[in-house]
């Protein structure tokens, strides 16, 4: 979810290609996601939402690259060895990784095979990324989708709302407006995903937290 929404303007800290800190603004995936013009997607409102909640330090990781299958984010993959190097990298000099934001799932809609597999390769990128950063219990929020490239957007929804892990919610976007290409959503739709995410998060997950933590924004 590396965002299509329009462009707006706000700050956090968000973690640089490039290895470091800095305040983050939209887009936040630029650096990341360098094929595409990136807008605004759910990861500013989400971080605003939890750091107002519970005044604490808020750390952006972008990962997302648009227009991505499943299968691009199995271990071995260079989107999902450089997901996992650069978490691990964001918290080199202290802080916790403290949840992993997924919206992804439009480019399997086209193939009905990659939609019917599509359950399996999430539950198994969700054992991989825990086993690799050392997290058995981390907590992921992902997104039911509502549009896709394809006509199997129903079967990847239904995949992604049946998957029953612990410490894993999945956040229906049904029913937020898209833009008019009925791919992505619009900015507003956007920054309301943001908040769906965080209430969730702070409902499921908050109590856990210290001073600062990063999250993990693989989203489209």
């Amino acid at each position: 979810m590396s965002g299509r929404g329009g462009v707006c303007k706000d700050h956090h800290h968000h973690h640089h290609n490039h290895q470091y800190w800095d305040k983050a603004h939209e887009p936040l995936h630029a650096d990341i996601d360098s094929k595409k013009v990136c807008g605004v997607g759910p990861g500013m409102s989400f971080a605003n939402m939890v750091r107002q909640k519970m005044r604490v330090v808020v750390g952006l990781v972008p990962c997302a690259v648009g227009g991505t299958s499943i299968t691009q984010w199995g271990r071995g993959e260079v989107l999902y060895e450089n997901m996992v190097k650069r978490a691990k990298e964001s918290v080199e000099d202290g802080g916790e990784i403290k949840g992993l934001l997924w919206y992804q799932g439009e480019s399997d809609t086209s193939d009905i095979h990659d939609a019917e597999v599509y359950q399996g390769n999430m539950e198994k990128l969700i054992e991989n990324v825990r086993e690799d950063l050392g997290l058995p219990s981390l907590p992921i929020v992902m997104v039911a989708i509502i549009s896709g490239d394809g006509k199997y957007v129903d079967k990847v929804r239904e995949a992604q709302l049946r998957i029953n892990l612990p410490n894993v919610i999945c956040v229906d976007a049904k029913g937020l407006d898209l833009k008019d290409d009925h791919l992505h959503l619009t900015t507003e739709a956007q920054a309301k995903l943001g908040y769906m995410l965080a209430e969730v998060y702070l409902k499921n997950f908050a109590p856990s937290w210290k001073r600062f933590f990063s999250c993990l924004l693989c989203l489209k």
